[in-house]
């Protein structure tokens, strides 16, 4: 240690701390447990305990109490938890920076996604990775609230929503076609009407998303519109849970034409031909606008951008007459062939 006029130098803070700590550290504030921690980084609940607790004599200050069962940051924990995502976010713009100075497309890449996402994303990024092995993807799937608290955080590179957050610091790219259709058990009295109307609609229970999803705000403000009131029998926040539902006969529902798939033919759920259906809605990828994109993550969006154009050539329309889910798959199929191609 350096003598200065007879006195030992102090090391800065930063010199009594490692950089494993920090990542423990902030994966314990992130998650609010240290057993969800130690499963993150797959280290044992005593080794995060430990660690923290080094950082926090390090610091010269407790970074967490614990009230009940849950932990809370103190000031000094509040202040090392943000710096923790600055430090790290400049570490991986390192790595990006090395990569791009090579340039190749290789990192990693964050997404976060709204659940129903889940149906055809993987379908887009299966091309990706075999085209760009060099990238490592990550994907959340959450609810609408939970990849925008994820976006608020900073947390991802991409995030894709089917209803855009209300605020003007993000940058939109609409990349794909939602449409959201009425569906019902193929045996339900409507299916013998060749032309439904929201009338006819309104005489049955309805399965529907839970509030604050994307298509039940969608649904919610056309059915308000129209002046037709539904009677909601049950909601729930699962897409596959209402499909069983629907099968099931406890009611019609109306869901993204993207979250029936092959696997339900054994439901026998039926798109309905409806007026004013399908409700025309779009996927978006949103990123904050003062972010600057990595090689890595403009390269997913324009791939998405050429793609998804492909994906969405059958005109939802022509989807939405289809009646028997087995027809509805077929038209799924060959927009699924013509993406791969």
């Amino acid at each position: 240690m350096a003598q200065i006029k007879g006195k030992l130098k102090r090391p800065f803070i930063w010199q009594t701390m490692t950089l494993h700590q920090l990542q423990v550290f902030e994966a314990t504030a992130r998650l609010g447990s240290f057993t969800r921690a130690a499963e993150e980084l797959h280290l044992t609940q005593p080794t995060v305990s430990m660690q923290v607790k080094h950082l926090a004599k390090a610091i010269g200050a407790p970074l967490f109490e614990q009230i009940g069962k849950r932990l809370y940051l103190t000031e000094s924990g509040q202040v090392l938890f943000k710096t923790c995502q600055e430090v790290f976010e400049r570490l991986d713009r390192l790595e990006i920076n090395l990569f791009e100075l090579k340039g190749v497309a290789q990192g990693r890449l964050r997404l976060s996604a709204t659940t129903t996402a889940k149906y055809f994303l993987p379908k887009l990024l299966t091309p990706f990775c075999q085209q760009f092995s060099g990238i490592n993807v990550s994907l959340e799937v959450g609810s609408h609230d939970t990849v925008l608290d994820r976006l608020n955080d900073n947390l991802d590179d991409i995030y894709i929503f089917s209803r855009l957050p209300k605020r003007d610091d993000i940058e939109i790219k609409a990349f794909l076609c939602n449409p959201l259709v009425v569906v019902a058990p193929t045996e339900h009295p409507l299916m013998h009407k060749p032309q439904v109307t929201l009338t006819d609609l309104a005489e049955y229970p309805f399965v529907m998303r839970e509030r604050g999803s994307a298509t039940r705000e969608a649904a919610d403000h056309l059915l308000r519109q129209q002046g037709i009131p539904v009677r909601v029998k049950l909601e729930l926040g699962s897409n596959e849970a209402i499909k069983q539902a629907v099968s099931q006969g406890l009611g019609l529902s109306i869901l993204s034409l993207h979250s029936l798939t092959d696997r339900d033919s054994e439901l026998q759920l039926s798109v309905l031909n409806v007026d004013h259906f399908p409700i025309h809605q779009q996927w978006y990828t949103v990123f904050p606008k003062e972010k600057i994109l990595s090689t890595v993550a403009r390269t997913f969006v324009d791939y998405l951008l050429a793609e998804s154009s492909q994906y969405c050539q059958v005109h939802p329309i022509s989807i939405a007459q289809t009646t028997h889910i087995a027809n509805l798959e077929s038209n799924q199929q060959r927009m699924e062939a013509s993406l791969v191609s």
